[in-house]
């Protein structure tokens, strides 16, 4: 345990002292969302020091939050959580649920990282609903704080999903043009994904099969659909 005790015995407190420590409950969301490797949780978690993310799996490790794997042969180590960790997933599903009610969208919808977006993105993507083909979407947002605005997202059967935020080179079969805040709130059920298409703000083009079907191949948040979410005005 890194902070100081809140020095009451509550359960509630006690938890606390073992889940409050910064960026650990992120750490556990990155591995609840299939993250394993260091560079794959740091990806995820753009604001975390590798100094301070190996801190953290250490402690989470002795917590028992997680668990440490090392292939011999390769040398490579994954971090998969516990069954201790996975009690957690209905508490951060209703502390998730809670958000969505009451932090305002425009609190929520604040962070223009296109980078975190996409490499969350890139992870709902669904390659059996897709062509079996190789498939090319370019998304390009106008609002972007992250060094790049623009990616590419490849897919093909039965290879994983590959994310690339410079050209490929490949023919691009459907273009997205949109914002971070747009796509974000609509991945997030803040915003009216058909609204935006009609009004202009999210804007498909190229493979009309890609375009009509694009609700079913990229499987938006599992938050989205919750009750009483904070929705931006019409």
């Amino acid at each position: 345990m890194t902070a100081k005790p809140y020095g009451l015995y509550c359960p509630t407190s006690k938890a606390c002292e073992v889940l409050m420590p910064r960026w650990t409950i992120q750490i556990l969301g990155e591995l609840w969302g299939g993250s394993s490797r260091f560079n794959e949780i740091k990806r995820g978690l753009p604001g975390i020091s590798p100094t301070l993310l190996t801190k953290r799996l250490k402690e989470m490790q002795n917590q028992g939050l997680l668990e440490r794997v090392e292939d011999k042969a390769t040398g490579s180590i994954d971090y998969f959580r516990t069954e201790k960790a996975a009690e957690l997933d209905h508490i951060l599903i209703e502390l998730a649920k809670w958000a969505q009610k009451h932090v305002q969208a425009e609190i929520a919808l604040e962070d223009r990282d296109a980078d975190l977006l996409m490499w969350n993105i890139r992870r709902q993507i669904d390659v059996s609903k897709l062509p079996a083909r190789r498939n090319v979407v370019r998304f390009n947002f106008s609002d972007a704080t992250s060094p790049a605005s623009t990616y590419w997202v490849i897919t093909k059967p039965g290879e994983d999903v590959e994310l690339c935020a410079s050209d490929p080179g490949f023919d691009v079969d459907l273009f997205v043009e949109t914002s971070v805040r747009v796509f974000t709130g609509v991945y997030l059920g803040r915003m009216s994904y058909e609204r935006e298409l009609d009004n202009g703000t999210l804007f498909l083009s190229g493979d009309q099969r890609l375009a009509r079907t694009l609700r079913d191949w990229l499987v938006f948040s599992g938050h989205k659909d919750y009750d009483h979410i904070a929705k931006l005005p019409a």
